[in-house]
């Protein structure tokens, strides 16, 4: 079973490292691309969704960003299974801060400069949001073109979908950034920030292991199905 991942805004894969799956599963990571000048977001949805082979059943798992990430891809090119890590499964599960962002349109007005890597006060927002105990935390974020930035801050607030209850959500109880008082998320992470894959990545694979040990039954079932049709 292939298993298509997205990290979060801003980062590499390297925050997700860590992780483990069933053995009969094959990741594929999607890198983030660089937005067009006004790119509308659908465009870049399947932009993204491009490297996605529809050709054989196929899993899609996003972090933060990415998990809003893949929940437009399935749109477009349905999952067997989506998970999201550190996400939210529709616009109701905003924080406050964010929603000030798509009521003040204060993140359109942001200029780019703003987010360029001598921006010390941007990140320093980060650190406070994100885990402001790991001294790691900027080791995660790679992905640092100013306008790709800016231009996931507005997407992020500006962000309206409606819940699909078959996406599997998985949040720390710690996390700032996704908070769970505003969710109602499958699987808990104990102390778990919003870096939990980095940190809590035992027990976030042992739940990976749990949701994708039937994947493998469900495809070999299917492939039987297609040879005897």
């Amino acid at each position: 079973m292939k298993i298509y991942i997205v990290s979060g805004l801003g980062a590499d894969f390297k925050v997700l490292e860590r992780l483990e799956f069933p053995k009969h599963c094959e990741l594929i990571f999607i890198d983030w691309l660089i937005p067009k000048q006004n790119e509308p977001f659908h465009a870049y949805v399947e932009r993204m969704a491009e490297k996605v082979d529809t050709s054989e059943p196929f899993c899609l798992v996003g972090y933060s960003f990415g998990g809003i990430m893949v929940q437009e891809i399935n749109q477009l090119k349905p999952a067997e299974k989506v998970v999201i890590l550190g996400s939210i499964k529709s616009d109701k599960e905003k924080s406050k801060f964010i929603k000030t962002g798509e009521v003040t349109k204060i993140p359109r007005i942001l200029p780019v400069g703003l987010f360029n890597t001598k921006a010390a006060n941007v990140y320093a927002i980060i650190r406070k949001l994100f885990d402001p105990k790991n001294p790691r935390l900027l080791q995660y974020f790679r992905v640092r073109d100013p306008y790709y930035l800016k231009w996931s801050v507005e997407k992020v607030s500006e962000w309206k979908f409606d819940e699909n209850p078959n996406v599997i959500q998985i949040l720390g109880d710690k996390d700032i950034v996704f908070p769970i008082r505003n969710s109602k998320p499958d699987y808990v992470i104990k102390g778990g920030t919003h870096l939990f894959p980095a940190t809590k990545s035992k027990e976030v694979s042992k739940i990976l292991k749990e949701i994708f040990k039937d994947s493998e039954k469900e495809l070999s079932a299917e492939k039987k199905d297609k040879s005897t049709a």
